[in-house]
């Protein structure tokens, strides 16, 4: 019998899943979850106020160092145009960028310190984001009340006091906002100035860009997107997995304590009924402004603001049961029930020291380089026109040009010397003033004769300039390379 050519074919049937279970054949899901917004609940205890502490500190010094005065001039001022910045008693020019690089590396080092010892302190205590939504939030609660009410007011139908108190919390968060992006611009045009411009509504194009700019991504950031910016945005929260472990110091929930959890009277025996201290009244999820349960365990959405912890150790007080159920505690703490004692002396290990080692070093070079600033720079420039040239005699000639920038807040006057060859000659007059955080050129002619440049034709040889002026009387000098060319 002849065996048919053709091969058989297993038919593939498709499996129902749960989702397809649930909709019908005509149901179409959607890839993209309605982002469910989130009511955070005022809270009040320890770390509620310490919160507030830094938005304050904060606050204070980001509005009002504009406004400080030193020397007669704005103490903190990034002039860009004029290529300076002024920082207190410090002028610093595009040159000293060396300076911003190592503080920039001292910020992340400090970063990366603290949320190896403690997590996320920086997100929950002086993160922008987290500062401004928490001066947003609390400018929503007096417009609008607290969760519940606020809850309420957007469940409800248009109304008078609804449209009234929406409007009130726009216009505050909008006056806010722009009031931080006039600060912000306020760090690079004069503020005073600035001021006196808004009062005549005479911006410049880019003072307008900027000042609306930064204005709207506060309102948008703090007002709108909120814990969107923690969440998906920031990239710290996936970093902080990296530098965090069973021993950093983190929020934590003591699921042995409190499970199993359940609600009870006040005056019930928990042990008794077979429940933990927890008595599932979710505040704790209540009140977090990322809308997570820290009961499931630590995440990357946590911002460690231990909100949680204030209104947990409230609700304890209330049951009469211990503080802590929720705490600061690290993952090892937990597991093997260690002290406060002893989890802190746990938290100085290898990479703590080692971090530790680097923000020492990094700090003394930033330290040490500003302190042994000179206060002036110099750059030696070639006249590239007339590398060399033979005058009257047979003497050989090089031009160059000092260029000398003052990074002091008076004039100064330098003088210039050369040395490096055998009867080398300055013919042009070596003292320049300079004004104060000016910069200023100075020409230089060197002549040698044709008799001492004989040992040397067709070489280019070293020579040593060497600027000073005097400061507080005492002579500052730097020395700057550069060749001399004889041609052949």
């Amino acid at each position: 019998m002849k065996k048919s050519s053709r091969s058989k074919i297993i038919p593939i049937q498709p499996v129902p899943t749960q989702a397809s279970a649930v909709a019908s054949s005509t149901d179409v899901l959607s890839q993209y979850q309605e982002q469910i917004k989130i009511y955070p609940r005022a809270v009040a205890g320890v770390f509620s106020r310490l919160r507030w502490l830094m938005v304050w500190v904060t606050q204070l010094v980001f509005y009002g160092t504009p406004w400080l005065q030193w020397n007669d001039r704005q103490a903190v001022l990034f002039d860009l145009a004029g290529s300076r910045f002024y920082i207190f008693g410090l002028v610093l020019h595009p040159q000293d960028l060396i300076y911003l690089a190592v503080l920039l590396v001292l910020a992340a080092l400090t970063l990366f310190f603290f949320t190896t010892v403690a997590g996320r302190l920086w997100c929950g205590y002086a993160c922008p984001q987290t500062v401004y939504t928490e001066i947003f939030l609390w400018l929503e609660r007096i417009t609008e009340g607290d969760r519940i009410a606020r809850m309420r007011l957007d469940g409800a139908g248009w109304s008078a006091e609804k449209i009234a108190r929406k409007s009130a919390k726009q216009l505050l968060w909008l006056g806010l906002g722009l009031f931080t992006g006039f600060t912000f611009v306020g760090y690079f045009t004069p503020i005073q100035q600035l001021a006196g411009e808004l009062m005549t509504l005479s911006f410049s194009p880019w003072e307008w860009f900027w000042v609306m700019f930064y204005g709207f991504a506060t309102y948008g950031n703090a007002g709108y997107l909120r814990e969107q910016i923690c969440k998906q945005m920031c990239p710290y929260a996936r970093i902080q997995s990296a530098l965090t472990d069973m021993d950093s110091m983190v929020i934590a929930y003591d699921t042995e304590r409190g499970e199993s959890r359940g609600s009870r009277a006040r005056n019930a025996d928990p042990k008794a009924l077979g429940l933990g201290d927890c008595i599932d009244c979710t505040l704790c999820v209540q009140v977090c402004p990322t809308g997570i349960d820290i009961r499931n365990g630590l995440q990357n959405e946590c911002i460690a603001c231990a909100a949680c912890i204030d209104v947990c150790d409230e609700v304890m007080d209330k049951m009469n049961y211990p503080k802590g159920l929720i705490r600061y505690s690290s993952g090892k703490g937990m597991a093997d029930k260690l002290t406060p004692r002893q989890m802190v002396k746990r938290v100085w290990r290898p990479r703590v020291w080692f971090y530790s080692m680097l923000l020492l070093v990094a700090g003394s070079v930033f330290i040490v380089g500003l302190s042994t600033r000179k206060g002036f720079a110099v750059d030696v420039i070639r006249d590239r026109g007339t590398m060399a040239r033979e005058i009257g005699n047979g003497d050989i000639e090089n031009i160059y040009r000092l260029k000398i920038m003052n990074a002091t807040e008076h004039t100064q006057t330098y003088t210039a010397s050369v040395q490096g060859l055998p009867g080398l000659t300055l013919v042009t007059h070596p003292v320049l003033s300079v004004p104060a955080t000016g910069i200023g050129s100075l020409t230089i002619r060197l002549t040698l004769s044709a008799k001492a440049s004989q040992g040397y034709r067709g070489k280019a040889s070293p020579i040593m300039f060497r600027v000073e002026t005097p400061v507080h009387g005492q002579v500052v000098a730097i020395e700057e390379k550069s060749t001399f060319v004889i041609p052949r």
